[in-house]
């Protein structure tokens, strides 16, 4: 097992601030991502939070991340806008357009904020949370660079194109954050640091055959679509989506700089008090988890959760005892 150290939410954020303002990032906006990237370890996503904090660093280091760029609205019809964002941090990027969504939903019942040119957004979920718990609907998705090969094919023409949909429940919401690959870069370098393999294919290795080995499977560069070709084909549309919408880069051109910047991402918001049945909606809900919740489980041990409901209980258990932290990654946080 490798060394783990736990270190307070508040350490962390302040941590994370105070890198952030050293390399150039204004007062407010680095104490805004400063807080993305704790939260995100807070409840559980370490792989888009504080292991991907030393990366985040290095892109603004050799300039991919504009520090001091922020997002400019390029073109407005109705429910629709869309936006630049001059390349800077993608997770203060992503705030601002879901922001700018829930406005037009607001006014409209739906808005849709497109956004080209901007960076990684860290955990998609991030912003599915943050429309969710002002009683909004949220789907969004991004495109990445090509990182996954085409069902059939060997070589990487598809990104594995994170798609969020969040949904309000009682205080919280439910949240489904998934990539089209059937686990995440950040998972299978988290699960290769682990020295652990995955219940499941996540993909190829060098030979061509299906393994469980997360290290293979960065080795060879061919990660498994989730439902094959159906994943193969969602990624593909997600990425023509946030193409035209956006007038940003596609997979495609994003892979020929090699490095992973420029991307392109969609927010979309609903307004739920603006439907008919608005008032029903909170039993509807109910009734449906409730039902799910009835789901028999395989191993009597373990329980049916939907997307979303582990996290609150990731959540109490870090902000009480720590944040789980590979002590060669805290390291390294510190040395930057």
């Amino acid at each position: 097992m490798p060394d783990i150290v736990r270190i307070p939410a508040k350490e962390m954020k302040e941590m994370f601030h105070t890198i952030l303002l050293n390399h150039g990032l204004e007062q407010s906006r680095a104490l805004l991502c400063a807080e993305i990237f704790t939260n995100n370890s807070v409840d559980g996503v370490y792989t888009h939070g504080v292991n991907r904090f030393p990366r985040f660093i290095s892109n603004i280091d050799t300039g991919h991340v504009n520090a001091t760029a922020t997002p400019s609205l390029k073109y407005k019809f109705g429910a629709i806008e869309q936006w630049d964002g001059n390349l800077g941090p993608g997770p203060s990027n992503a705030v601002r357009a879901t922001e700018s969504a829930m406005q037009l939903s607001t006014e409209h019942g739906i808005g849709c904020v497109a956004l080209s040119r901007t960076n990684h957004w860290m955990r998609g979920g991030t912003y599915g949370w943050q429309a969710a718990k002002k009683g909004f609907v949220f789907i969004g998705w991004t495109n990445t660079i090509g990182n996954m090969p085409a069902w059939g094919a060997t070589d990487n023409r598809l990104g594995n194109n994170p798609l969020v949909i969040a949904i309000p429940f009682e205080d919280e919401a439910i949240v489904l954050d998934m990539a089209m690959s059937q686990y995440s870069f950040g998972a299978m370098e988290l699960a290769q640091m682990k020295n652990e393999n995955f219940p499941v294919y996540g993909g190829y290795d060098l030979k061509g055959e299906l393994t469980k080995d997360p290290a293979a499977i960065l080795e060879s560069r061919r990660p498994l679509p989730i439902g094959f070709w159906k994943g193969a084909g969602l990624s593909l549309l997600l990425d023509i989506l946030a193409t035209i919408l956006s007038g940003g880069w596609s997979t495609s051109e994003i892979t020929k700089r090699e490095v992973e910047y420029g991307l392109s991402q969609v927010f979309v918001v609903i307004d739920l008090s603006r439907l008919g049945n608005h008032s029903l909606i909170p039993t509807l809900l109910h009734q449906i988890i409730e039902d799910y919740h009835q789901s028999i489980p395989q191993d009597e041990k373990k329980n049916i959760s939907y997307p979303g409901e582990r996290v609150m209980k990731t959540r109490k258990q870090n902000l009480t005892d720590g944040i789980p932290v590979l002590k060669k990654i805290w390291e390294k946080i510190e040395q930057l």
